[in-house]
């Protein structure tokens, strides 16, 4: 697939002026990548940043007790790799791949090359990176202060505004290490979404039926999220 045809599949890419992209797009490699795929492990070097249209990706760590807990998502709203322009190379977090899809893969040195012209990808990274840290900032928050319902309608609705349809490939022990939670927590608190008609789950499926709904039963870390990521998108030079 051509990289100059499909750009705007990822907003961040879709953002730069036809110039820059111009320049890049003989970079970017289309790779498909696969439910479960890690595209990175804690310490270890960064080959390459991601640039999602389809997949969404999550950064999140992991204790030596095995548990786990999301800090952020990454879909076509971003890249996947921050560590790579920002200097340190490595990073403490994982990244995996929780809805597979498709994303541009970028080397490197060829990232780290654009970056440093200091031109519209420098703008555009760091203007996402700012919208990347508020996520986790507002996740820590959330995680700590409002209800598993709260935090779950949370999660939904950021996945929706990244993936292509309503139906989420996702089982209750997934959602549960994402949000760091007990998976009773998931089981009661989608239960009551059910009944009250704005999902319906089956076994690995989660279709949101009525998207109004959630956002009303959300907490407001939803809204801050995503009104500072388009903030941020938004008001360009």
């Amino acid at each position: 697939m051509s990289a100059v045809r499909s750009h705007g599949q990822n907003h961040l890419l879709g953002n730069l002026p036809a110039v820059d992209f111009g320049r890049v797009a003989e970079h970017l490699e289309l790779v498909t990548l696969p439910l479960g795929e890690i595209l990175y492990e804690p310490g270890g070097q960064l080959q390459y940043a991601y640039f999602p249209t389809t997949c969404i990706v999550s950064l999140h760590y992991v204790l030596e007790s095995g548990a786990t807990a999301e800090s952020a998502g990454v879909g076509n709203e971003g890249v996947v790799g921050i560590a790579l322009f920002m200097g340190g190379e490595t990073t403490s977090s994982s990244a995996v791949v929780q809805t597979g899809g498709h994303a541009y893969r970028m080397a490197n040195r060829l990232l780290k090359q654009e970056f440093n012209r200091a031109g519209s990808m420098h703008y555009l990274l760091l203007r996402y990176t700012q919208a990347l840290i508020t996520q986790v900032c507002q996740t820590v928050v959330c995680n700590r202060h409002h209800s598993v319902e709260q935090q779950l309608c949370r999660w939904l609705l950021l996945m929706l505004d990244r993936a292509p349809s309503r139906e989420l490939i996702m089982t209750q022990v997934l959602v549960a290490n994402m949000l760091g939670v007990r998976r009773e927590g998931i089981t009661e608190a989608a239960g009551n979404l059910q009944r009250a008609g704005l999902i319906r789950y089956r076994r690995g499926h989660i279709a949101v039926l009525e998207r109004p709904g959630l956002e009303t039963r959300a907490c407001e870390c939803y809204a801050v999220v995503k009104q500072e990521l388009i903030r941020l998108q938004s008001d360009l030079p």
